[in-house]
């Protein structure tokens, strides 16, 4: 498990409250909070770090080179947070490979005392990925963020793999992608209709892009691979790292030249997890949709042991959601113990509400709330393991309540 701690970056002031300011990393972690609050800061500082250590840990960059006066600077400015750093920002990162500090503008990198590293394949899912389904050729777009260059790279990839036809986890609706011009589209078999993503509804614009991708990632690290093919044969790796270390050796080579030589050799190199963090999973989906989407998410999860879900989000039955799958889970746990088997009726009926692959364990989910007047962030309670009803998302519905119930008491004033 990755930690984070987080002090005067952007709206985020002091930080986590408790656990002496670290944001812990569980299988499943969701930031909530009003705009500005922070939310997708945390999410791209932590993808920042886990980058830089997955690429220490490949190979690309050497110690040295990221201690480099103003190098972290570089890499925050790919998800445009670089301007946040102040003289008195505080970051720090704990990973099982590589651990990061910075502080007093100085960034310093070291080896972590822990091991058990998984290296990851990682995915930054931002807000703005339904601009991808918006045009016809989103290949074709200029001066859009980087991260939505990256994501659309994984997109058309997955949109090429899947042209055929994949069902999407809403409404009985298939994907389907013409690879001779280009175009994906949406269609219906029931309803007898097929049109282009283009032309389609804001809410499959936003969730075409992030449930291909998401699948195409998951299902990349669960297919086997015949080992007497297998590309990280241990002979092939010790040829790989004898050529990294060649190469890192050399000091007639540029550090430019360099990383390029490394990511070569890199790319030989396959992940075997993968760590998906999604902005607003939510996005323009209707309630029955919004639990479509997070149950394939938490599948895609669970696919593998040591993949990850980060999620920022707005919707507070998305939090109910993940209520919902903790409880399943303990339920179909209770169910198991007690002998049930799957066929039985009871099995039947929790799967109904919950599958049994989209279900959470208690301790692997932690989310947090960010406060955007205080900048600060803390851990939401629990009761025996199910996510607390008093959060902020929650808040702002019985807020609605009340103001309408005061709305009632101004009207019967006035008769």
């Amino acid at each position: 498990m990755s930690k984070i701690k987080i002090k005067n970056f952007g709206p985020i002031k002091e930080g986590m409250l408790d656990n002496d300011g670290w944001i812990d990393i569980k299988k499943v972690t969701v930031f909530i909070g009003n705009q500005g609050s922070g939310k997708s800061t945390v999410a791209k500082v932590f993808s920042t770090l886990s980058w830089l250590e997955k690429a220490m840990v490949k190979g690309i960059l050497r110690q040295d080179e990221l201690n480099a006066k103003n190098r972290f600077s570089k890499y925050l400015a790919y998800q445009r947070i670089s301007n946040y750093l102040s003289g008195n920002t505080e970051i720090e990162y704990i990973g099982r490979a590589f651990s990061f500090t910075y502080s007093n503008q100085n960034f310093t990198a070291y080896k972590s005392e822990g091991n058990g590293y998984l290296l990851p394949k990682i995915m930054y899912v931002p807000a703005e990925r339904n601009f991808l389904s918006v045009v016809d050729r989103p290949d074709k777009l200029k001066n859009l963020p980087s991260t939505l260059y990256t994501f659309n790279d994984e997109y058309d990839a997955a949109k090429n793999l899947y042209a055929d036809g994949l069902q999407l986890p809403i409404n009985n609706i298939w994907f389907e992608y013409d690879r001779l011009n280009k175009l994906a589209h949406i269609s219906s078999e029931k309803e007898k209709f097929q049109l282009r993503l283009s032309e389609s509804s804001s809410g499959f614009q936003s969730t075409v892009p992030l449930f291909l991708v998401s699948k195409y990632l998951t299902d990349s690290l669960t297919i086997e691979i015949d080992p007497s093919i297998k590309e990280n044969s241990l002979e092939e790796q010790k040829k790989l790292e004898k050529e990294m270390r060649l190469i890192l050796a050399d000091t007639q080579i540029s550090p430019e030249v360099r990383q390029i030589y490394l990511r070569q050799l890199s790319a030989r190199r396959n992940p075997s997890c993968f760590l998906n963090i999604v902005e607003e999973p939510e996005q323009n989906l209707f309630t029955d949709s919004q639990r479509n989407i997070l149950n394939e998410l938490i599948r895609f999860v669970n696919a593998k042991d040591g993949n990850r879900l980060l999620m920022t989000t707005h919707s507070p039955y998305l939090i109910n959601y993940l209520t919902l799958a903790v409880k399943a889970g303990n339920v179909y746990k209770s169910l198991t113990e007690k002998g049930s088997r799957l066929k039985d009726p009871e099995f039947a009926q929790t799967n109904e509400i919950v599958p049994m692959s989209s279900t959470v364990v208690a301790d692997d989910l932690a989310i947090y709330q960010l406060d955007e007047k205080k900048g600060i962030i803390k851990k939401l309670p629990d009761y025996k393991g199910l996510p607390s009803d008093e959060n902020y998302l929650n808040s702002g519905l019985e807020d609605s309540n009340e103001l309408f119930a005061q709305l009632q008491e101004i009207e019967r004033g006035w008769r």
